[in-house]
């Protein structure tokens, strides 16, 4: 498994670019989401009538700002996962299957 959060394996091969994009579409779905929540929140809350339906659009937009990392960190442990092709490999790195000797 490769270090977390570590930007040299999001293009370590073909494989893992494609995942990247489409974990970002996801994180950028999210936050799009989260903020037309509050943005619709916020004007629900000039009306009396709609105070109780824009305090929920809050809620939900805190919850996809929540979702946000998360969409992070599973993108990162998938990469971590991946293995990396021999060719794309630093000079000197261990193959995958061996483990790291310090």
């Amino acid at each position: 498994m490769s270090k977390l959060f570590d930007h040299n394996v999001r293009s370590a091969s073909p494989d893992h670019a494609e995942i990247v994009r489409k974990y970002e579409l996801y994180r950028t779905i999210v936050e799009f989401l989260a903020a037309l929540m509050f943005v619709i929140g916020s004007i629900f809350f000039f009306y009396e009538s709609l105070l109780y339906a824009g305090t929920w659009l809050f809620l939900i937009g805190s919850i996809l700002f929540g979702v946000r990392p998360t969409i992070r960190l599973l993108l990162e442990l998938k990469l971590a996962n991946l293995p990396v092709p021999k060719e794309f490999r630093p000079y000197g790195a261990p193959p995958v299957d061996e483990p790291v000797r310090r």
